[in-house]
Protein backbone atom coordinates (compact mmCIF):
# COMPACT_ATOMS: atom_id res chain seq x y z
CA UNK A 1 0.00 0.00 0.00
CA UNK A 2 1.49 3.27 -1.04
CA UNK A 3 0.77 7.05 -0.21
CA UNK A 4 -2.31 8.69 -1.33
CA UNK A 5 -6.01 8.18 0.19
CA UNK A 6 -6.88 4.85 2.30
CA UNK A 7 -10.11 3.48 3.08
CA UNK A 8 -9.19 2.94 6.85
CA UNK A 9 -11.67 0.99 9.02
CA UNK A 10 -11.52 2.46 12.87
CA UNK A 11 -12.56 -0.12 15.14
CA UNK A 12 -14.30 1.48 18.02
CA UNK A 13 -14.95 5.03 16.98
CA UNK A 14 -16.38 6.87 19.13
CA UNK A 15 -13.73 6.13 22.53
CA UNK A 16 -11.66 9.04 23.64
CA UNK A 17 -8.91 7.80 21.40
CA UNK A 18 -10.87 6.35 18.12
CA UNK A 19 -13.03 9.65 17.93
CA UNK A 20 -10.27 11.86 17.66
CA UNK A 21 -7.98 9.03 15.22
CA UNK A 22 -11.20 9.46 12.84
CA UNK A 23 -11.00 13.46 13.40
CA UNK A 24 -7.55 13.20 11.94
CA UNK A 25 -7.66 10.28 9.37
CA UNK A 26 -10.56 12.06 7.84
CA UNK A 27 -9.00 15.81 8.02
CA UNK A 28 -6.00 14.05 6.29
CA UNK A 29 -7.82 12.89 3.33
CA UNK A 30 -8.78 9.11 3.85
CA UNK A 31 -12.00 7.46 3.52
CA UNK A 32 -12.82 6.31 6.81
CA UNK A 33 -15.44 4.03 8.39
CA UNK A 34 -15.44 4.38 12.08
CA UNK A 35 -17.64 1.29 13.92
CA UNK A 36 -19.69 1.55 17.86
CA UNK A 37 -22.14 -0.20 19.07
CA UNK A 38 -24.47 2.45 20.18
CA UNK A 39 -27.01 3.59 17.63
CA UNK A 40 -26.92 7.18 19.30
CA UNK A 41 -23.27 7.89 18.63
CA UNK A 42 -23.56 7.16 14.78
CA UNK A 43 -24.35 11.10 14.85
CA UNK A 44 -21.14 11.72 15.57
CA UNK A 45 -19.38 9.75 13.62
CA UNK A 46 -21.03 11.28 10.05
CA UNK A 47 -20.47 14.86 11.52
CA UNK A 48 -16.90 14.41 11.23
CA UNK A 49 -16.98 13.20 8.17
CA UNK A 50 -16.60 9.01 8.28
CA UNK A 51 -18.86 6.62 7.62
CA UNK A 52 -20.73 4.77 10.56
CA UNK A 53 -21.28 1.52 10.91
CA UNK A 54 -23.23 -0.47 13.95
CA UNK A 55 -20.70 -3.32 15.11
CA UNK A 56 -20.91 -5.24 18.20
CA UNK A 57 -17.20 -6.82 18.26
CA UNK A 58 -18.38 -10.03 20.25
CA UNK A 59 -20.02 -10.71 17.26
CA UNK A 60 -18.49 -12.12 14.65
CA UNK A 61 -21.04 -11.65 11.74
CA UNK A 62 -20.90 -7.93 12.94
CA UNK A 63 -17.42 -7.64 12.58
CA UNK A 64 -17.52 -9.51 9.34
CA UNK A 65 -20.56 -7.21 7.75
CA UNK A 66 -17.99 -4.49 8.70
CA UNK A 67 -15.21 -5.15 7.01
CA UNK A 68 -16.75 -6.77 3.57
CA UNK A 69 -18.61 -3.02 3.77
CA UNK A 70 -15.55 -0.83 4.46
CA UNK A 71 -12.82 -3.35 2.12
CA UNK A 72 -10.49 -1.53 4.31
CA UNK A 73 -6.61 -1.40 3.25
CA UNK A 74 -5.92 -1.69 7.23
CA UNK A 75 -8.26 -1.81 10.32
CA UNK A 76 -7.34 0.31 13.39
CA UNK A 77 -8.44 -1.48 16.84
CA UNK A 78 -9.42 0.65 19.44
CA UNK A 79 -12.20 -1.13 21.12
CA UNK A 80 -12.28 -0.89 24.77
CA UNK A 81 -15.36 -0.78 27.68
CA UNK A 82 -13.71 0.94 30.46
CA UNK A 83 -16.61 3.55 30.46
CA UNK A 84 -18.05 2.50 33.39
CA UNK A 85 -14.83 0.23 35.14
CA UNK A 86 -15.51 -2.85 33.39
CA UNK A 87 -12.32 -3.94 33.74
CA UNK A 88 -13.74 -7.95 32.60
CA UNK A 89 -15.86 -6.76 30.13
CA UNK A 90 -12.94 -5.17 28.41
CA UNK A 91 -10.26 -8.51 28.85
CA UNK A 92 -13.44 -10.27 26.99
CA UNK A 93 -13.18 -7.63 24.37
CA UNK A 94 -9.21 -7.68 23.93
CA UNK A 95 -9.93 -11.39 23.32
CA UNK A 96 -13.01 -12.36 21.65
CA UNK A 97 -13.46 -9.30 19.86
CA UNK A 98 -9.93 -9.28 18.83
CA UNK A 99 -9.91 -12.52 17.45
CA UNK A 100 -13.05 -11.49 15.83
CA UNK A 101 -11.42 -8.83 14.40
CA UNK A 102 -8.51 -10.69 13.07
CA UNK A 103 -10.33 -13.68 11.74
CA UNK A 104 -12.93 -11.00 9.67
CA UNK A 105 -9.05 -9.11 8.17
CA UNK A 106 -7.82 -12.34 6.99
CA UNK A 107 -11.31 -13.18 5.34
CA UNK A 108 -11.54 -10.20 3.74
CA UNK A 109 -7.53 -9.91 2.44
CA UNK A 110 -6.47 -7.43 5.26
CA UNK A 111 -3.27 -7.93 6.18
CA UNK A 112 -2.60 -4.59 7.86
CA UNK A 113 -3.90 -3.58 11.50
CA UNK A 114 -2.90 -1.62 14.29
CA UNK A 115 -4.11 -2.09 17.62
CA UNK A 116 -3.87 -0.46 21.43
CA UNK A 117 -2.44 -2.22 23.47
CA UNK A 118 -0.71 -1.17 27.07
CA UNK A 119 2.45 0.04 28.03
CA UNK A 120 2.49 -0.68 32.06
CA UNK A 121 2.38 -4.69 31.78
CA UNK A 122 6.50 -5.36 31.86
CA UNK A 123 8.01 -7.76 34.04
CA UNK A 124 8.98 -5.39 37.37
CA UNK A 125 12.29 -3.60 36.99
CA UNK A 126 14.09 -0.32 37.57
CA UNK A 127 15.39 0.35 34.18
CA UNK A 128 13.00 1.82 31.37
CA UNK A 129 11.28 -0.87 29.77
CA UNK A 130 12.18 -1.58 26.22
CA UNK A 131 9.59 -3.70 23.88
CA UNK A 132 12.04 -6.95 23.95
CA UNK A 133 11.24 -6.78 27.51
CA UNK A 134 9.10 -10.21 28.59
CA UNK A 135 5.60 -9.26 30.03
CA UNK A 136 4.71 -9.68 33.72
CA UNK A 137 4.03 -12.95 35.15
CA UNK A 138 1.98 -14.13 37.94
CA UNK A 139 3.36 -16.46 40.69
CA UNK A 140 2.45 -19.46 39.06
CA UNK A 141 4.20 -18.19 35.62
CA UNK A 142 0.88 -17.62 33.85
CA UNK A 143 0.40 -14.32 31.99
CA UNK A 144 -0.36 -11.49 34.45
CA UNK A 145 -1.99 -9.25 31.73
CA UNK A 146 -3.35 -12.60 29.64
CA UNK A 147 -6.04 -10.48 27.87
CA UNK A 148 -2.98 -8.41 26.75
CA UNK A 149 -0.93 -10.72 25.21
CA UNK A 150 -3.67 -13.01 23.64
CA UNK A 151 -4.52 -9.35 21.48
CA UNK A 152 -1.05 -8.81 20.64
CA UNK A 153 -0.55 -12.26 19.66
CA UNK A 154 -3.35 -12.26 17.27
CA UNK A 155 -2.57 -8.82 16.05
CA UNK A 156 1.07 -9.66 15.20
CA UNK A 157 -0.05 -12.70 13.01
CA UNK A 158 -1.03 -10.88 9.91
CA UNK A 159 1.61 -9.43 7.69
CA UNK A 160 1.86 -5.76 9.23
CA UNK A 161 0.15 -6.26 12.32
CA UNK A 162 1.40 -2.94 14.55
CA UNK A 163 0.73 -3.15 18.20
CA UNK A 164 0.79 0.40 20.25
CA UNK A 165 1.79 -0.10 23.72
CA UNK A 166 0.35 3.15 24.47
CA UNK A 167 1.15 5.00 28.75
CA UNK A 168 -1.47 6.26 31.03
CA UNK A 169 -3.70 8.54 29.13
CA UNK A 170 -4.19 11.78 30.94
CA UNK A 171 -6.05 14.85 28.54
CA UNK A 172 -9.29 15.85 27.76
CA UNK A 173 -11.99 12.93 28.07
CA UNK A 174 -10.17 10.76 30.18
CA UNK A 175 -9.87 9.39 33.29
CA UNK A 176 -7.31 11.98 34.33
CA UNK A 177 -10.03 15.08 33.02
CA UNK A 178 -11.16 17.86 35.81
CA UNK A 179 -14.18 17.32 33.93
CA UNK A 180 -15.75 14.31 34.60
CA UNK A 181 -12.72 12.02 34.85
CA UNK A 182 -13.03 9.38 37.20
CA UNK A 183 -9.33 9.28 39.00
CA UNK A 184 -9.49 13.40 39.08
CA UNK A 185 -12.68 13.10 41.32
CA UNK A 186 -11.00 10.66 43.69
CA UNK A 187 -7.63 13.14 43.99
CA UNK A 188 -9.94 15.58 44.70
CA UNK A 189 -11.20 13.64 47.61
CA UNK A 190 -7.43 13.05 48.30
CA UNK A 191 -7.32 9.45 46.78
CA UNK A 192 -5.34 7.92 44.33
CA UNK A 193 -4.89 4.24 43.58
CA UNK A 194 -2.60 3.57 40.79
CA UNK A 195 -2.71 0.86 38.22
CA UNK A 196 1.03 0.07 38.78
CA UNK A 197 3.27 2.36 40.73
CA UNK A 198 6.19 2.87 37.95
CA UNK A 199 4.01 4.57 35.42
CA UNK A 200 4.48 6.04 31.75
CA UNK A 201 2.29 8.89 30.81
CA UNK A 202 1.30 10.20 27.68
CA UNK A 203 -1.25 12.91 26.67
CA UNK A 204 -4.29 11.88 24.51
CA UNK A 205 -3.37 13.86 21.83
CA UNK A 206 0.20 12.78 21.45
CA UNK A 207 -1.15 8.98 21.23
CA UNK A 208 -3.37 10.27 18.84
CA UNK A 209 -0.43 11.60 16.54
CA UNK A 210 1.45 8.46 17.06
CA UNK A 211 -1.85 6.36 16.01
CA UNK A 212 -1.72 8.03 12.64
CA UNK A 213 2.04 7.84 12.02
CA UNK A 214 1.83 4.63 12.55
CA UNK A 215 -0.01 3.78 9.55
CA UNK A 216 3.33 3.75 7.77
CA UNK A 217 4.96 1.74 10.56
CA UNK A 218 6.51 -1.55 9.88
CA UNK A 219 4.84 -4.80 11.64
CA UNK A 220 6.02 -4.66 15.83
CA UNK A 221 5.23 -3.39 18.91
CA UNK A 222 6.12 0.22 20.22
CA UNK A 223 6.00 1.91 23.10
CA UNK A 224 4.07 5.28 22.81
CA UNK A 225 4.97 7.22 26.16
CA UNK A 226 6.25 10.27 27.53
CA UNK A 227 9.57 10.97 28.41
CA UNK A 228 8.99 11.36 31.82
CA UNK A 229 8.88 8.23 33.77
CA UNK A 230 7.55 8.51 37.47
CA UNK A 231 6.24 7.07 40.46
CA UNK A 232 3.06 7.39 42.16
CA UNK A 233 5.07 8.51 45.16
CA UNK A 234 5.83 11.80 42.98
CA UNK A 235 2.54 11.85 40.50
CA UNK A 236 -0.09 10.93 42.82
CA UNK A 237 0.31 13.65 45.77
CA UNK A 238 1.20 15.58 42.03
CA UNK A 239 -2.62 14.85 40.84
CA UNK A 240 -4.38 15.25 44.27
CA UNK A 241 -2.34 19.02 44.77
CA UNK A 242 -3.74 20.47 41.32
CA UNK A 243 -7.27 18.54 42.14
CA UNK A 244 -7.78 20.73 45.10
CA UNK A 245 -7.24 17.87 47.85
CA UNK A 246 -5.39 16.39 50.48
CA UNK A 247 -3.46 13.37 50.82
CA UNK A 248 -5.03 11.00 52.30
CA UNK A 249 -4.19 7.38 50.48
CA UNK A 250 -1.70 6.60 47.66
CA UNK A 251 -1.76 3.19 46.77
CA UNK A 252 -0.72 1.14 44.09
CA UNK A 253 -2.50 -2.47 42.92
CA UNK A 254 1.06 -3.64 41.07
CA UNK A 255 4.72 -2.65 40.94
CA UNK A 256 5.11 -2.86 37.18
CA UNK A 257 7.35 -0.80 35.06
CA UNK A 258 8.00 2.41 33.21
CA UNK A 259 8.52 2.06 29.57
CA UNK A 260 10.95 3.57 26.89
CA UNK A 261 9.68 5.78 23.58
CA UNK A 262 13.07 5.52 22.02
CA UNK A 263 11.83 2.90 18.92
CA UNK A 264 8.53 5.39 18.40
CA UNK A 265 10.99 8.55 18.20
CA UNK A 266 13.52 5.86 15.54
CA UNK A 267 10.09 5.92 13.39
CA UNK A 268 9.93 9.67 13.83
CA UNK A 269 7.39 9.96 16.70
CA UNK A 270 7.97 12.90 19.44
CA UNK A 271 5.47 13.80 21.94
CA UNK A 272 4.30 17.19 21.84
CA UNK A 273 3.62 16.89 25.74
CA UNK A 274 7.38 14.85 26.76
CA UNK A 275 6.44 15.98 30.70
CA UNK A 276 3.07 15.13 32.33
CA UNK A 277 4.51 17.31 34.96
CA UNK A 278 4.81 20.04 32.81
CA UNK A 279 1.89 19.45 30.79
CA UNK A 280 -0.62 19.29 34.01
CA UNK A 281 0.93 22.38 35.57
CA UNK A 282 -0.66 23.61 32.52
CA UNK A 283 -3.79 21.46 31.77
CA UNK A 284 -5.11 22.08 35.44
CA UNK A 285 -4.09 25.47 36.05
Amino acid sequence: MGGGAWSVLVAGGTGVLGARIVDRLVRAGHDVFATTRRPERTASIEACGATALLMDALVPADVTRAVETSRPDLIIHELTDLAEFDFGGNARLRVEGTANLVAAARAGGVDHMIAQSIAWAYEPGEDLADETVPLARAEDGSPAFGSVESLEEAVLSLGRGVVLRYGMLYGPGTWYSPKGGAYYRRAREGEVVATTAWTSFVHVEDATDATVAALTWPRGVVNIVDDAATHVDEWGPALVAVAGGAVSSISARAEGRAASNARARSLGWKPRHPSWRESWSQYYE
